[in-house]
């Protein structure tokens, strides 16, 4: 096993952790940058049944990737964002046709310390179309979600 699948080897999520979550699209291709896209990737997103027994706080979805901050139950994080991956490549593949791959394989998480404030990582998720230059104000994108509004 070499690159990121050797990186998760051995790791497991803790229940009723937090975790920031990153997924790129394959190659970093901007195929949310496209209205069908982006509103059949948000529906699927906002779908509970997305998450099992996990909880989505706040996301993100980006021209080329998404941003999520991820409350775990008792499944696995990785258990969780498959899901969830593969639910939007469905979607993705009814309204578009796509038969390439959407995501690359692997996905970035961190875990949050038990004293980090979990609202001050959902405004960094939201406020990424700001930094990234799209808007200038999160209100503007229509693509996010946090469960404070």
């Amino acid at each position: 096993m070499n690159g990121q699948g050797a990186l998760r080897k051995g790791r497991v999520s803790e229940p009723g952790r937090v975790y920031l979550v990153t997924c790129v699209a394959w190659n970093r291709a901007p195929v949310f940058r496209h209205y069908r896209a982006a509103r059949a990737a948000s529906r699927a997103i906002h779908s509970p049944k997305s998450w099992g027994d996990a909880q989505c706080l706040a996301w993100v979805l980006m021209p080329d990737h998404w941003h999520g901050l991820i409350q775990v139950g008792e499944e696995d994080l990785s258990k969780v964002i498959n899901r969830l991956k593969s639910r939007v490549s469905k979607a993705i593949r009814a309204e578009e046709g796509r038969r390439s791959p959407l995501w690359q394989r692997a996905f970035h998480d961190r875990a949050l310390r038990h004293d980090e404030d979990v609202r001050d990582a959902a405004r960094y998720i939201v406020a990424n179309p700001i930094r990234a230059g799209l808007v200038q104000r999160a209100g503007q994108y229509p693509y996010w979600n946090a469960t404070w509004l």
